[in-house]
């Protein structure tokens, strides 16, 4: 999984700058410990999130996201892709959130809008301006 998601990344004209995998039995809190991580890397520019939930439940995996969400300053767009165990939960703990994060059934659509989004964060550092993104649009 996480080399199919770098692979489709380079695909649609990415560079994945970071890639980290929270395991099988992540804990919430550790989900928020792999944002500041994430969130500390200077390289990264967008945020994808390709959750498989055999073993892990995409539950804890989107209460971990918008629990980072709420208590890190993210500075990049964070894009979620979630299938598997306990996916209609997952949804709708994104989808009542009220933060900023894009929520895609589709690895290949996630992966184009993921990169597009990093697209417009360098064009924004390259001018030297700050870029932010709210949602909803």
């Amino acid at each position: 999984l996480a080399m199919a998601t770098m692979d489709i990344i380079k695909l649609h004209g990415g560079a994945p700058a970071n890639f980290l995998d929270v395991g099988g039995g992540a804990r919430e809190d550790e989900v928020v410990q792999a944002f500041q991580i994430l969130n500390s890397d200077p390289n990264v520019r967008s945020i994808l999130i390709n959750i498989f939930g055999g073993i892990m439940r995409c539950d804890v995996i989107a209460a971990g996201i918008v629990k980072a969400a709420q208590t890190i300053n993210l500075r990049v767009p964070v894009v979620v892709r979630l299938q598997g165990t306990r996916v209609e939960e997952a949804k709708v703990i994104l989808g009542q959130s009220s933060m900023r994060i894009i929520s895609i059934d589709d690895l290949d659509e996630a992966a184009f809008k993921s990169v597009q989004l990093a697209n417009i964060v360098n064009m924004a550092k390259n001018m030297q301006v700050n870029v932010s993104f709210e949602l909803p649009v």
